[in-house]
């Protein structure tokens, strides 16, 4: 099974699968977006073998491009591996304090956020798309972790995950419109007069996002990966019917 690893060490694991064409559905890993439940089941149990952990450890919320986040404990082990039906409903963030769990989000182009705090054991993990994005989720989900959960921004460290490059998110005035709205994100558009399309960052926006919370910019990595572009990726963009990357960060004992 091919999968990126971000972190590997200090009791905390973070990464993300990749495309592979020898596995089923070329490891698709999403239920909401496949052929054949029983195949991503499969390939989420060779996941769990991989990082030395349960299956039953996986925690998946059902992505809905909201900013609603979700504090998860021991309880919620297991939901929505099986079936998206006991999913966490309508949540795009999660977070926990509580070692062993497997966070979980999907991706195929929109923005995978990582971020963990060593001193007080929170790890957690966002799913931005652009709609998520110009929800400012990323944001409310770091200011409750701020203010709610009195974690330090300093102490944070964030991993901004692959996602469709700037060049190749291309779009329409009403949704540059939207990012204008933030008042924070003209840095990171650009205008294409011959095709008639803007072109966003949505990495670097997020991570705009991050700084405003007070999180330090050289706590923050980016992977430049562009799903679009990239043979290990799945893009929605490039296929309506591709299947989707499980993004993960669990701390260990």
């Amino acid at each position: 099974m091919r999968i990126k690893m971000y972190m590997n060490k200090d009791k905390l694991l973070a990464g993300v699968t990749l495309k592979d064409r020898t596995e089923a559905e070329d490891n698709n890993m999403a239920i909401h977006a496949c052929i054949n439940p029983d195949s991503i089941i499969s390939n989420r149990r060779k996941l769990a073998s991989y990082l030395n952990c349960n299956l039953e450890d996986f925690v998946c919320p059902e992505q809905t491009h909201s900013s609603n986040y979700y504090k998860v404990t021991t309880k919620d082990k297991g939901r929505g591996i099986y079936s998206i039906e006991d999913a966490i409903k309508n949540t795009d963030a999660i977070y926990t304090y509580e070692p062993n769990i497997l966070l979980c989000c999907f991706t195929a182009d929109c923005v995978p956020i990582f971020f963990y705090d060593k001193k007080s054991g929170l790890v957690g993990i966002i799913h931005s798309g652009w709609k998520g994005t110009v929800n400012e989720i990323t944001l409310k989900v770091l200011e409750h972790i701020k203010i709610k959960e009195q974690n330090n921004p300093n102490d944070l460290y964030v991993q901004i995950g692959m996602a469709i490059s700037q060049e190749r998110f291309e779009v329409d005035e009403d949704v540059y419109n939207q990012f204008l709205k933030l008042g924070y994100a003209d840095s990171f558009i650009y205008y294409n007069d011959k095709t008639n399309k803007y072109h966003i960052d949505n990495k670097r926006v997020v991570k705009k996002q991050c700084e405003l919370v007070g999180i330090p910019s050289e706590n923050i990595s980016i992977d430049e990966t562009c799903t679009f572009s990239s043979p290990d990726c799945f893009s929605y963009r490039q296929d309506k019917n591709c299947g989707r990357h499980l993004n993960f960060i669990m701390k260990t004992k």
